[in-house]
C-alpha cells in the first residue's frame, strides 16, 4: 500500500513538473518575442502556450486523482483526453475569433514549445517509477 502511494506521489510530481516546463517554455519563449519582434508576437506566443498548458493541466487533474480499478483509470484518462483535445479546440477558437491583432507563427510557435516539454515526462522518471531524478 506505501508503494501505491509513493508512486501515486511521484507520478503527480512528474505532472506538476511537466506543466511548469511547460509554462515556463511558453513565458521564455514569449518573452523572446517580445523583446525581438514586438508586443502582438509577444501575447500571441503566450496565447498559444496557454492553449497547451491549460489543457493538459485538466488531463493531469484527471489523471491524479487516486484510483485503485482500472476501469476507473481508464475512463479517466480517455475523459481526460478527450477534455483535453475539446479544451485545445475551443481555446483556439477563442483565441483566434477574439484577440486582435494576432500573429499566427508566435501562436503555433508557443503551443508547439509548450506541447514538446511533455515529452521531458519520460525523463523524468527513474527506471522503478519513482520520479526521484536528481531529487
Amino acid at each position: 500500500m506505501e508503494d501505491r502511494a509513493r508512486e501515486r506521489r511521484a507520478s503527480v510530481s512528474v505532472m506538476l513538473r511537466v506543466l511548469l516546463a511547460q509554462a515556463g517554455i511558453g513565458l521564455v519563449l514569449a518573452t523572446l518575442f517580445w523583446g525581438f519582434m514586438g508586443r502582438v508576437e509577444g501575447y500571441s506566443a503566450l496565447l498559444g502556450s496557454l492553449a497547451c498548458v491549460l489543457p493538459n493541466a485538466f488531463l493531469a487533474t484527471r489523471l491524479a486523482v487516486p484510483m485503485t480499478d482500472a476501469k476507473a483509470v481508464l475512463r479517466a484518462a480517455w475523459l481526460g483526453e478527450i477534455g483535453k483535445i475539446a479544451l485545445t479546440v475551443v481555446m483556439f477558437v477563442l483565441i483566434m475569433s477574439l484577440v486582435r491583432p494576432l500573429q499566427f507563427l508566435p501562436l503555433f510557435a508557443g503551443y508547439i514549445a509548450s506541447q514538446l516539454m511533455t515529452f521531458i515526462g519520460a525523463f523524468l522518471t527513474t527506471e522503478d517509477g519513482t520520479g526521484t531524478h536528481g531529487s
